[in-house]
């Protein structure tokens, strides 16, 4: 197998491997659909760590989608302002969510992202409460402990709290409290429930994930939102990371499984909303569609609550962006799987290994632009072995190219006796036509996975380069590096030697591949655009820099 015809061959394999993802077809199921648990009085479940738990048995096995809303129909709202968030909720609901510190423009004077919305259109919700067991119409209703209804986390202030209270009948009380921290997007959510009573209270909390799917921005063939995975997710030290997209909420069946020491999710492009329950306490997640919203809920843990006892919960919530660092800071195994690079395990590590790199030249140049620069000198500089092998072969090969075209003229018509002469000249004068498979077979999922990364990591989101490029994660406005990308290939093709016994068909195929490619890197994001022109370019001074040297003599007869 010639260069040439290797390159080539790669090379529409990864154009057609991006337009197949660019149609939303590589966002397959994950796993098979979980098989769906029986919850019987009397079965045996796991149970939560803390006094008074009690077994999942006496929780309903489907997720309850309208619980919510009508459990907080009557409770009041407040406000709540952290250095950045700003939220509208009430003691059983988060209606409204802007995250403070990315605007939803390059503009940084315009609105903030709306997580979390109330209205019909964009639903998205979270909500969590308590329902009785033994009488499921009787939820908690929570209100503000206090008349205070605004509240914001003051200037040398680190944590701020949202108390609320509900008192149920027969001496119930559950105080929740909602502690905010500057910085984070994460709420601590802890629940006392009290029993003052003279009888036993059973009685388990729920956590759920509410939304309508969001309406897609298409800014273009290669907008990365509709290729980003936007549905539900969960995982489970059983089964670990699982997820499914809106359209097989009801295909692949239901879910109801057991979990303790899990976490459950609301992706999209970005962003993400999540309950991450306390780790020693068991709770059944489901899923649920109705009336055009999707559901994931965790319930449980489940409690017996003795006359004069007290037992608590305690659950994280994670509302904002996909931030690497502080999704890692919250130490939750698989919780970095929500930055969702790739429904393939070993794709999206790779994608995270280069992340991380990133992230580190970040730290060095404080420009996210001149980190993908240097991470493309890292990666040349760890493949010079196997590039320099390849351009010295086809340096070579270009400086035999006037007795192969003898040899070709030599034996005419006859193609074995040519390429028997061909190998034994190859084998003579130590050139390998292979040389360049390697690197281009490495080079392949090096640049898919930066694709995913590049289109999924918030931290590039509207990070700017230098003068007109203004958003990595957008095309070039002015097409200024998807044409000298062009330009990088056609000198490149220049110098490559053209194949021996390519036919003229081919030969026309290879001079127009710098249009296709260049016209397909035309949309894609600028920081994807970058990494290929400093590739390109280092590998076209790098081979121009071979065939001088390995040229520059004629070849003997």
């Amino acid at each position: 197998m010639n260069q040439t015809r290797v390159f080539l061959i790669f090379a529409w394999l990864m154009v057609a491997t991006l337009l197949w993802m660019e149609w939303g077809k590589e966002q397959a199921a994950s796993s098979a659909p979980a098989t769906p648990v029986a919850i019987v009085p009397g079965a045996t479940a796991p149970t939560a760590t803390a006094p008074g738990a009690i077994p999942l048995a006496s929780v309903p096995g489907q997720a309850t989608a309208a619980a919510a809303p009508a459990m907080t129909s009557a409770a009041p709202t407040v406000t709540v302002r952290t250095d950045v968030l700003k939220l509208s909720m009430d003691g059983g609901t988060l209606h409204v969510a802007d995250l403070l510190k990315h605007p939803s423009t390059a503009d940084e004077k315009s609105a903030p992202v709306r997580l979390l919305d109330s209205d019909a259109a964009r639903y998205f919700a979270v909500s969590s409460g308590w329902i009785n067991a033994q009488d499921p119409a009787q939820r908690a209703v929570f209100v503000p402990e206090g008349d205070k209804r605004e509240f914001a986390l003051a200037a040398g202030q680190d944590t701020l709290e949202v108390p609320f209270v509900w008192h149920g009948p027969n001496g119930i009380s559950i105080r929740r409290t909602y502690v905010f921290t500057r910085g984070l997007y994460t709420v601590k959510v802890r629940d006392e429930v009290s029993n003052t009573g003279s009888t036993p209270w059973q009685g388990y909390v729920y956590r759920q994930l509410e939304r309508v799917p969001r309406a897609l921005q298409r800014s273009g063939p290669t907008s990365a939102e509709q290729y980003s995975f936007q549905g539900a997710a969960w995982f489970s030290p059983q089964d670990k990371y699982e997820k499914r997209k809106f359209d097989d909420f009801v295909d692949d069946g239901p879910l109801n499984k057991e979990v303790t020491g899990g976490w459950l999710a609301m992706l999209q492009h970005h962003y993400f909303a999540a309950w991450i329950p306390q780790p020693d306490q068991a709770a059944l997640f489901g899923l649920n569609q109705a009336n055009g919203r999707y559901t994931i809920e965790a319930k449980g843990p489940a409690f017996t609550v003795a006359p004069g006892s007290q037992v608590s919960t305690e659950a994280r919530l994670w509302v904002g962006p996909k931030l690497v660092s502080q999704i890692e800071a919250q130490q939750v195994p698989g919780l970095e799987r929500a930055v969702d690079f790739s429904s393939y395990s070993l794709m999206a590590t790779l994608a995270g290994w280069l992340f991380w790199v990133l992230a580190k030249l970040y730290g060095v140049f404080g420009n996210w632009g001149w980190a993908i620069v240097g991470l493309v000198v890292l990666i040349k500089l760890a493949m010079y072995p196997l590039s320099a092998a390849q351009y010295k072969s086809m340096a070579k090969m270009r400086k035999f190219q006037p007795r192969i075209a003898q040899l070709k003229e030599r034996y005419g018509d006859d193609k074995q006796k040519f390429q028997m002469a061909m190998m034994e000249l190859y084998k003579k004068e130590k050139i390998n036509p292979v040389g360049g498979c390697l690197p281009i077979l490495l080079q392949m999922p090096v640049f898919l996975a930066l694709y995913w990364m590049l289109s999924e990591s918030v931290e590039l989101r509207h990070a700017p380069w230098i003068l007109w490029i203004h958003d990595l994660t957008a095309r070039d406005p002015f097409f200024i590096l998807p044409a000298i990308n062009l330009a990088v290939m056609w000198a490149t093709q220049k110098l490559t030697p053209v194949a021996p016994g390519m036919d003229p068909m081919q030969q026309k195929m290879m001079q127009w591949m710098p249009v296709v490619f260049g016209v397909m890197f035309a949309f894609f994001p600028a920081g994807l655009v970058l990494y290929w022109v400093t590739n390109g370019a280092l590998g076209l001074l790098q081979q121009w820099w071979m065939t001088k040297r390995y040229s520059e003599e004629p070849a003997k007869t």
